[in-house]
């Protein structure tokens, strides 16, 4: 999913609740940003503050549904009053959560905006060659053969299987599996990363984790 919100340290603690509750979450700080991620890639769900830098959150709603994006959108906002969640709904918005409000909730409604899917499915299994993961029962198989992650290493797979065939960066991953924004100079991904590639790929004749040196990594099966 997407979170659009521009105080930083409310997208920090819902980013990292979010990913906690199993989510994907990429971050965009102001409503310019957001739009530009909103419309280049495919999500399940936006989550929009509605008092953002640069386009408020209701204009990028319009703009995504003048364009025939129909993926949920929750707004959030600290405007509450009736007439300001008629005019969220108005212009487009799924549903409306007004500040503040209990994590829990959020993700209730997330829910049920994932349930009822805007006439989209949801994703809940992924697959390159003969590896599959089971979003919802968290479940990792290759070939047949069962593997286990550590959460972080299952939210590393799950970050490079979304991206597949595409060069992931150290920056893509400590924002997007770690919430970093900023380098702190440490092999953690590097760690993470030689731990996941054994267990994904030293038992089997095929590697599907590769190194792009001085770009990153990207998960593809090479034939």
């Amino acid at each position: 999913m997407l979170l659009i919100e521009d105080d930083a340290e409310a997208a920090k603690y819902l980013a990292k609740g979010l990913r906690e509750s199993g989510y994907t979450v990429d971050v965009a700080a102001n409503g310019r940003d957001g739009l530009f991620q909103a419309t280049e890639e495919h999500y399940e769900l936006i989550i929009a503050d509605r008092q953002l830098p640069f386009i408020d959150g209701l204009t990028i709603v319009q703009m995504l549904r003048k364009r025939d994006i129909k993926v949920p959108v929750l707004i959030l906002s600290a405007l509450g009053s009736v007439d300001d969640r008629i005019e969220g709904l108005r212009a487009g918005g799924d549903d409306y959560l007004t500040k503040p409000f209990a994590f829990g909730e959020l993700i209730a409604r997330i829910e049920a905006l994932l349930r009822r899917g805007a006439g989209a499915t949801v994703t809940t299994r992924l697959k390159v060659a003969d590896l599959e993961v089971d979003l919802l029962g968290r479940v990792v198989t290759r070939a047949g053969r069962r593997i286990e992650l550590t959460t972080k290493e299952f939210q590393l797979l799950e970050f490079l299987m979304r991206r597949q065939g595409q060069v992931v960066t150290r920056t893509m991953l400590l924002e997007g599996v770690w919430d970093l924004h900023f380098d702190p100079q440490t092999n953690v991904i590097d760690v993470h990363m030689s731990r996941l590639r054994t267990a994904i790929d030293r038992d089997f004749p095929r590697p599907l984790i590769h190194t792009i040196r001085g770009a990153g990594y990207v998960l593809r099966d090479e034939v």
